[in-house]
């Protein structure tokens, strides 16, 4: 029997990385700046996309982690997964890894869209390409993951046929590699910490210190410079109605998105403070649950945009 215990599920659960999910919201981003979020049509379709998402990418964490089993069982934290730990058997990850595919491929045809499919299978083709090719070339490896936060965007807007701004791919771009390099600097501190050598992931004994710190710097101003053209652009050309009335003619029609400029800029700065003092940057999902500033600080952006966007416009 493939499910012999609950236990057997229980690290079945684990593995699929739920806590990453968090990661397939960014499906949401395209119904969220183009006015639909609160479609009902628009919001079960990208909502039945996410779920897609969540089997298609549970599916490739399977995949790398029972490729890596070997690798991780000497990393400090990845030995406690469930399959470099023995808890989960490889035959049955590989297993539900198949069904998960099956139904994720299936789903995306049938219930979706081509065009949804299409973006899955390339999803799916990039994480196997990455896990057997590609995560031991530094540089490469960072920018294939940051692909993967591009796709999620594209399917949100394939799923539910909306336009997509390419200032928000750019700045999806940015985000993604500054959470993409400072997970690896997070890893470079840990594995020193723990006085294991580098070479536990092959790639991180590649990285200076100094480069990605660049490559970290260069993608925050990245980051914030393209998020903030991006505010311009989706900007309502008649918002704030209701306090509209009482601005001078100056302030009549401005860009109100810019607003939450300043609160994009504190999130960054909150990541840089955890990739470098807090040093607890190697899982960003972690990260963003776990360290109540930035919570608050994303969660008071979603409000602002919700505000400004749909309640004031």
């Amino acid at each position: 029997m493939l499910f012999e215990t609950n236990n057997s599920l229980y690290h079945l659960i684990r593995a699929m990385r739920p806590r990453q999910w968090i990661k397939n919201l960014g499906l949401f981003a395209a119904i969220l700046f183009s006015g639909y979020l609160f479609d009902a049509g628009s919001l079960f379709k990208t909502s039945f996309a996410f779920v897609i998402f969540c089997f298609l990418s549970s599916a490739a964490y399977l995949i790398n982690d029972i490729h890596d089993a070997h690798k991780d069982a000497l990393h400090p934290i990845k030995k406690n997964r469930p399959i470099p730990s023995g808890k989960l058997s490889k035959e049955l990850a590989k297993f539900s890894a198949i069904i998960f595919l099956t139904l994720a491929f299936s789903m995306s045809l049938i219930f979706i869209n081509e065009y949804f499919f299409l973006i899955c299978f390339l999803y799916f083709i990039m994480q196997i390409f990455y896990t057997y090719k590609v995560r031991n070339i530094i540089i490469l490896d960072a920018l294939l993951v940051s692909m993967g936060f591009i796709f999620r965007v594209l399917a949100g807007g394939f799923a539910a046929g909306v336009s997509i701004s390419s200032w928000l791919i750019l700045a999806t771009i940015g985000l993604a590699m500054l959470l993409s390099f400072g997970k690896r600097r997070s890893e470079r501190t840990i594995l020193s910490a723990s006085g294991l050598p580098l070479e536990t992931r092959e790639t991180l004994a590649r990285y200076p210190d100094s480069l990605l710190d660049s490559m970290i710097s260069t993608s925050a101003s990245f980051a914030i410079i393209t998020y903030s053209l991006f505010t311009f652009q989706v900007s309502p050309q008649e918002s704030l109605g209701i306090v509209k009335r009482f601005l001078p003619a100056s302030l009549s029609n401005p860009k109100w998105m810019m607003l939450t400029i300043p609160i994009v800029i504190y999130g960054v700065a909150r990541y840089l403070y955890v990739i470098y003092e807090k040093k607890e940057a190697e899982s960003p999902e972690r990260v963003l649950l776990n360290d109540k500033p930035l919570l608050a600080t994303t969660i008071i952006w979603v409000f602002c945009i919700i505000l400004l966007l749909y309640i004031f416009s």
